[in-house]
C-alpha cells in the first residue's frame, strides 16, 4: 500500500507533467557536444530514386540529416566506392541474380546490382546534402574481393577503415548514425561502433531500409541486443 509521501509524490509528478509536458521532454533530449559525432552513411545517388540500388523513400533522409547535422560540430560521411566487377555484384557471378546470397571466404554475401562504382555519378554523394562542417569522408568497399558495409570494418570483420582510431584520437565517445540503408550499412556501422566501445545511437527517421528477407527486423533486433539506442531526430537538442 502507498504511504502518504508516495501518494503526494505521485500526485506532484502527475501535476507537473500536465502543466509542463514540454519541459519534461526537453529534460530527456540529447545534446551533442565535442565528444559526439554524426556518421552520415552512404547518402549516394545509387541509393536514391533513379539509382541502381534505390532504397525506398531514401531521399526523405536528406532534409532530416541536414537539419540534424546543425547540432553537431563533428560530422563524418561515408561513401561506397566499389571497383568495377566487384565481388558483391550479381553480374560477376554467372547465373546469379541480385539479392541472392553466396558463400565467400569471409561468410555469406548478398549479391547486389552494380552500384557506387568508383568515379561514376552513381557513387557521388547527394547534391542535396548540406553539411559544410563535415570533416572526413570514409570510402569503403574499394577492395575488389571483399564487401564493406560498416564504416569501421570491412565484411571480413578484421580489415579496419581506420575510423575507430580517428574518432578515439579526437576523444569522441558518442556516435550517432544516420543514412542508408538501415539494415545493412547503418546497422553494421552501429554494431561495430559498439564493439569499438562507443556509446551508439541510430536515428530512425534519418534512415531507410532495404528489407530483403526480413533483414530490417533482424537488424533492429541485433542492434538492440548490442546496446545500440534507437532514437528519433526530434530527440536531439538543436543549438539555440
Amino acid at each position: 500500500m502507498l504511504d502518504r509521501r508516495q501518494i503526494l509524490t505521485a500526485l506532484g509528478t502527475s501535476a507537473l507533467a500536465a502543466l509542463a509536458p514540454g519541459a519534461l521532454l526537453a529534460a530527456t533530449s540529447i545534446k551533442p557536444d565535442e565528444t559526439s559525432v554524426l556518421l552520415v552513411i552512404d547518402v549516394q545517388n545509387c541509393f536514391l530514386p533513379g539509382g541502381s540500388l534505390a532504397v525506398k523513400d531514401g531521399e526523405q533522409v536528406v532534409p532530416v540529416i541536414n537539419k540534424m547535422a546543425k547540432a553537431f560540430s563533428n560530422v563524418v560521411m561515408t561513401q561506397d566506392w566499389h571497383t568495377p566487377g566487384h565481388v558483391s555484384f550479381a553480374s560477376v557471378h554467372s547465373g546469379k541474380k541480385p539479392f541472392e546470397t553466396i558463400d565467400l571466404p569471409y561468410g555469406k554475401q548478398v549479391l547486389w546490382p552494380d552500384h557506387c562504382v568508383q568515379g561514376t555519378d552513381g557513387a557521388a554523394l547527394s547534391k542535396d546534402l548540406s553539411i559544410p562542417q563535415a570533416e572526413l569522408i570514409i570510402r569503403k568497399g574499394f577492395h575488389k574481393d571483399v564487401d564493406s558495409y560498416s564504416a569501421f570494418l570491412e565484411a571480413d570483420g578484421k580489415t579496419s577503415t581506420g575510423l575507430a582510431g580517428y574518432l578515439k584520437g579526437r576523444k569522441i565517445k558518442r556516435v550517432f548514425v544516420a543514412g542508408l540503408a538501415t539494415d545493412f550499412c547503418v546497422a553494421w556501422t552501429a554494431l561495430d561502433a559498439r564493439k569499438a566501445g562507443f556509446e551508439t545511437y541510430v536515428v530512425e527517421d534519418a534512415c531507410r531500409g532495404i528489407d530483403t528477407q526480413g533483414s530490417l527486423a533482424k537488424a533492429w533486433a541485433d542492434m538492440a541486443k548490442a546496446g545500440v539506442k534507437r532514437i528519433q531526430s526530434a530527440d536531439i537538442a538543436m543549438s539555440a
